[in-house]
């Protein structure tokens, strides 16, 4: 792969269920970022360190006319100093609308893969929502490890991501029991989610862990239901798109190829709203799409849209 890399174009066709892993290495270890996260590989460059941040932000550097933040995922990753190397490389990802520059060691190739072939580690390893292993995927006969990286951002600074208080700005809100269907796999986000919609007054919320568990509610509830009452049972669905077994744009497909359930209103709920990734979900039937972490957004569009019913 050349050093420098640049990551455009929409590569996969919509709603298939396949993802394009990158994999790199940390001391000899393999780790894997999705690829629509990746703007470019670029070799590491010099850095300007800056006071008061967290340990594993080395500081900034302005490749062209961007200042973007540097963080050392070797530190990170092991909690130890490691040296710094002139072979080692930046991955520049963009998501949550950042840019955010991540040190590696090497970067060894992408694979593409289907969701149903990454896992979600057990407790063991991942305890209660506090791992930033977002999940273990088969790459050939490898196993990578790919990292939860808006939960690293998110430790680093906590600002970046779900504030409640967008929704405690919006004041005194009524209590609404319309059914809504939540699909996100990241446990600590999942509950942020919830408990601000509650707060903002959708109180009927069921959440699954990955599309796969959501669809096999939702074709259950489609089966059961007629098509003039399935509004009652669900009334809007949320997904993010990164999950494991089945991701948010073959849910959404599925939604939406549904005689019954096509009717319900989906909302892509994700820190990967690019204008690629937009015209994916408009292709497979999205009817909004927002982008992580604006939950007081998403209570906006919610409302609308459950207005309309």
């Amino acid at each position: 792969m050349d050093n420098k890399t640049p990551r455009n174009g929409i590569l996969l066709e919509t709603g298939t269920n396949e993802i394009e892993i990158m994999q790199f290495t940390i001391n000899g270890i393999l780790y894997g970022i999705n690829v629509a996260k990746v703007k470019e590989i670029i070799m590491s460059d010099k850095v300007k360190p800056m006071p008061h941040v967290h340990p594993a932000v080395e500081g900034i550097f302005k490749p062209r006319d961007l200042l973007i933040t540097v963080v050392d995922l070797p530190y990170f990753v092991t909690g130890e100093a490691q040296e710094h190397h002139e072979k080692d490389l930046f991955i520049i990802t963009h998501f949550n609308n950042l840019h955010v520059a991540f040190r590696v060691h090497t970067v060894v190739g992408i694979s593409r893969i289907s969701w149903r072939d990454i896992m979600k580690p057990d407790k063991t390893v991942a305890g209660e929502g506090d791992s930033i292993t977002t999940g273990i995927a088969q790459c050939g006969p490898d196993l990578v490890t790919i990292l939860d990286f808006e939960k690293i951002v998110a430790e680093i600074a906590p600002e970046t991501s779900i504030q409640l208080s967008e929704i405690e700005h919006m004041g005194t809100r009524e209590r609404s029991l319309k059914p809504i269907v939540l699909a996100e796999d990241s446990v600590l986000l999942s509950k942020i989610i919830k408990e601000a919609l509650v707060k903002a007054g959708y109180v009927n919320i069921e959440k699954f862990n990955n599309g796969q568990e959501a669809w096999d509610y939702l074709s259950k509830l489609s089966k059961e239901t007629d098509e003039k009452d399935i509004k009652e049972k669900v009334s809007l669905i949320i997904t993010d798109i990164e999950m494991p077994e089945m991701d948010g744009h073959r849910l959404t497909k599925l939604i939406k190829t549904d005689s019954k359930l096509k009717q319900v209103p989906v909302i892509i709920f994700s820190s990967l709203i690019t204008p690629e990734m937009q015209i994916k979900g408009k292709a497979v039937g999205a009817d909004e799409q927002l982008s992580k972490p604006e939950i007081g957004h998403l209570v906006e569009v919610m409302d609308q849209l459950l207005e309309k019913q």
